[in-house]
């Protein structure tokens, strides 16, 4: 499926011309926008889960069930897996592909911003950073969008299910955004067709 970001107010125009001739638009929610100085490097896919694990709660009887880390395979535009997406969380591609070069080396953030997903049953678009340290020849931001399922378990678990884990099946967008500085003039959009089932 082909993508064209719209960010509003704080769109750059690099950030567009990234993503030209695209044909479906989505507007950013504004806590999860980038940073106006940086600039789209890479959008690919994630297909994978999001696992939980039952922890105790309140009720010494019942548990919660509490968030532990992704664990997804990164998609090219063919649908081929070029990296992996895992706890920290973390990013990384495959050597010698669009991808590493658009996005080397390993990239850890931390969310800093979250936006309810339209769907109702998936997991929130997210917007992460990379320490100021680590984002030298990398990304700097990593937003989280068009989120498909990865919601924890409905109902609580009880306490004999104290340390079991369930694997929720979830897919994504990930789009990796660069310091103005750092971006080389063409972009790589390496957007998977999001037709994958859970």
């Amino acid at each position: 499926m082909n993508l064209l970001l719209k960010h509003g107010a704080l769109a750059t125009a690099a950030s567009l011309a990234a993503c030209a001739g695209h044909a479906v638009q989505t507007a950013l929610p504004p806590q999860i926008a980038p940073a106006a100085n940086q600039v789209l490097a890479l959008t690919v896919a994630a297909r994978g889960v999001q696992i939980y694990e039952c922890r105790a709660g309140s009720d010494s009887a019942r548990g919660q069930w509490a968030f532990v880390a992704p664990d997804a395979e990164l998609l090219d535009a063919a649908g081929r897996t070029i990296g992996r997406h895992g706890a920290g969380p973390h990013w990384t591609f495959d050597d010698a592909t669009p991808a590493a070069r658009a996005v080397p080396g390993r990239v850890t953030a931390r969310v800093t911003g979250s936006a309810p997903a339209p769907q109702a049953d998936a997991i929130a678009w997210l917007r992460l950073e990379a320490p100021a340290g680590a984002a030298a020849g990398g990304a700097r931001t990593v937003l989280r969008i068009h989120t498909r399922g990865g919601q924890a378990p409905g109902a609580p678990c009880e306490g004999s299910e104290f340390g079991r884990r369930v694997r929720v099946p979830y897919g994504a967008d990930y789009l990796f955004y660069t310091p103005r500085s750092d971006t080389a003039a063409a972009s790589i959009d390496s957007t998977s067709p999001r037709s994958w089932k859970q």
